[in-house]
């Protein structure tokens, strides 16, 4: 009996992984006018959500594409932090007050993983860009740079093979590492066998990426040593509802997040006291447990897991065209809710990126930023989530005397006082709003206030921002330079009042990506012609 001929495709950017990561790539792509494929070997959206936080820049994204109503209409808000000790409250710090001025979202979203995949995956096929589910990837192929024979790896062991990756011809204008295709990958589809050529292809398949081993890339890191558990419980007393609930005992802790209505997250340590006589954790248990430490109560916990925490770090988040997003670049404790944000804005930095080369004409070095802005972001990330879990989970005598003796005495005044001594710097940490990339190896060592970072938000000035545009924004005056400069350049120009708060300098005019970064700063006297640290920016 004859075999079925493969089904081959051609695509630009071919995105392995349907996940918050992979799906926001593929959205923003579709947006940027850029043709990708995005496939996953499941069979849909994921049901069970362990993130769940939309923090701020996140929500400036789903601004962006136009998708935050659809947001706003489904989340529960966490309008504060309510931390504790055992059954007592110490007070509340309100996220509203601390995100004043910086963004127009100062909450933080809870916004579960499943719907803001399914959320994705909806507007993709809105925008006739369904992903190709249950299409898993078996082989991936990349040509190298160098002329000569291709080295394959298979995606299942990373192991290599010999092969050669199949010939093609560059678009005008473009080139993707020296060849139309060098990425050919092999998938598995319910109707059989597909292959997918394409110029680049960005892994987004989570912590066990396939497309991160098929390429040899380091994943190193440690694993914390306790186990920790996951509730989504229904009608819970004994926490703040709107707030996001952190409570501490000698040996314990629980993070908790609304989940609408009476609907809580429950998260927290397991310790041996509290398993079975067989070494497993029942919800029966952790039921017990939380009653115990935090006199918190509930009806029933819809969905319950245990898990490992990993801190864990790509050595590489590009190699030649391919690239890494989300899980399978970095993975580390959910404290902060920051790991599916961060894999987010990823996706949305290196999406712009790909649209700078495969629509704009940039060089392929272009897309060498994506790893040199985002890479110590999670570097960043992974350190400080590895200290401060160890921190939490520590069983050391002073760690122990920390949490249960001296917490509940200086809590009540760390409370009152952090607000006011750290409380906007605190949201900035959390919403990701202060990530600071150098956007030239001329940069000052000193980081600008606004070059190198997005946007800053003065009221009036985000809506520009959904047309994913580079522009010429200018604050307060000077209104035919910006306009001016922008025509040399051929981009778009934008003239706003002043910026309320003073961080926009109404003597200059700033660069805007398309991704919402200010990449240069210039005065508004500059020459004619645009200033030349512009075009350097505009240059890749």
């Amino acid at each position: 009996m004859a075999q079925a001929a493969s089904e081959e495709l051609r695509t630009d950017v071919l995105i392995v992984g349907a996940g918050p990561s992979g799906l926001m790539l593929a959205v923003c792509l579709a947006k940027l006018g850029v043709d990708a494929i995005i496939v996953d070997g499941k069979t849909g959206p994921t049901r069970e959500s362990r993130a769940l936080g939309v923090q701020a820049r996140s929500m400036e994204i789903y601004d962006q594409l136009g998708l935050v109503d659809r947001v706003l209409a489904e989340r529960a808000p966490a309008v504060a932090v309510a931390p504790g000790s055992g059954r007592r409250v110490f007070g509340r710090i309100e996220l509203r007050a601390a995100g004043e001025g910086v963004s127009p979202y100062t909450e933080i979203t809870v916004f579960e993983q499943s719907r803001n995949e399914q959320l994705l995956a909806d507007t993709l096929a809105e925008l006739g860009r369904p992903v190709r589910w249950g299409h898993a990837l078996e082989r991936l192929e990349v040509e190298p740079a160098a002329p000569g024979t291709a080295a394959s790896v298979t995606a299942a062991s990373g192991t290599e093979a010999s092969g050669t990756a199949a010939p093609g011809t560059a678009a005008p204008g473009t080139e993707a590492s020296g060849t139309a295709a060098p990425v050919t990958a092999t998938l598995s589809g319910p109707d059989g066998e597909v292959i997918v050529r394409a110029r680049y292809c960005v892994g987004a398949d989570g912590s066990h990426s396939p497309v991160r081993e098929a390429l040899g890339i380091p994943f190193e890191g440690i694993t914390n040593a306790f186990t920790f558990y996951i509730a989504d419980a229904a009608d819970v007393t004994g926490l703040a509802e709107d707030a996001i609930n952190l409570r501490f005992t000698t040996e314990h802790f629980l993070l908790a997040f609304p989940m609408g209505g009476t609907r809580m997250r429950l998260l927290g340590i397991v310790r041996d006291r509290d398993l079975d006589a067989g070494g497993t954790l029942e919800e029966a248990n952790v039921r017990a447990l939380v009653r115990r430490e935090f006199g918190v109560e509930y009806g029933e916990a819809t969905w319950f897991t245990t898990y490992r925490v990993h801190h864990r770090l790509a050595a590489r988040f590009r190699d030649g065209p391919c690239f890494l997003v989300g899980d399978a670049a970095h993975i580390h404790s959910p404290v902060g809710a920051q790991g599916m944000n961060t894999g987010l804005q990823e996706a949305h930095n290196l999406a712009c990126a790909l649209a700078d080369v495969l629509v704009g004409g940039m060089p392929d070095r272009r897309l060498d930023r994506y790893e040199a802005e985002r890479r110590p972001v999670g570097r960043t990330l992974v350190a400080t989530t590895d200290r401060l879990f160890a921190n939490v989970t520590s069983e050391s005598r002073i760690a122990r005397l920390l949490r249960g003796r001296i917490l509940p005495l200086i809590g009540p005044i760390w409370v009152r006082l952090l607000p006011r001594l750290v409380g906007g710097r605190v949201f900035g940490y959390l919403s990701q709003t202060r990530i600071h990339y150098r956007m030239s190896p001329r940069a000052s060592s000193r980081r600008d206030p606004v070059v190198g970072r997005r946007l800053p938000w003065t009221g009036g000035n985000y809506g520009v921002l959904r047309s994913m545009t580079w522009q010429v924004h200018g604050y307060g005056g000077y209104a035919p330079e910006v306009r001016r400069i922008a025509d040399s350049l051929g981009l778009e120009a934008h003239a706003f009042p002043a910026d309320p708060y003073g961080r926009l300098d109404p003597g200059l005019v700033y660069l805007v990506r398309p991704d919402g970064f200010v990449a240069a700063a210039a005065s508004a006297r500059a020459v004619p012609d645009g200033p030349p640290a512009f075009r350097e920016q505009l240059a890749g």
